[in-house]
């Protein structure tokens, strides 16, 4: 079971949550996409959410553009 926070009237999953930063550091490339189909959330609430856990140092800023970013689980 997840928790989620409501933000700016999303739902984000909690990132102090053990399980969601260990389930998404075995994803190998993180895109906002692949977020938003995990968790069934929409791609603005990903980006929030990866832009949240780059921040706490769980995942890295491999790649990216004004279009795109790509992250992977930090080691």
């Amino acid at each position: 079971m997840f928790y989620y926070i409501l933000t700016n009237f999303s739902l984000i999953p909690d990132i102090k949550d053990g399980k969601i930063v260990a389930e998404v550091k075995k994803m190998g490339v993180l895109t906002p996409y692949a977020v938003a189909t995990r968790y069934g959330i929409r791609i603005s609430v990903a980006k929030d959410l990866l832009e949240q856990l780059e921040a706490n140092g769980a995942v890295q800023l491999v790649s990216g553009s004004h279009n795109i970013k790509i992250y992977k689980s930090a080691e």
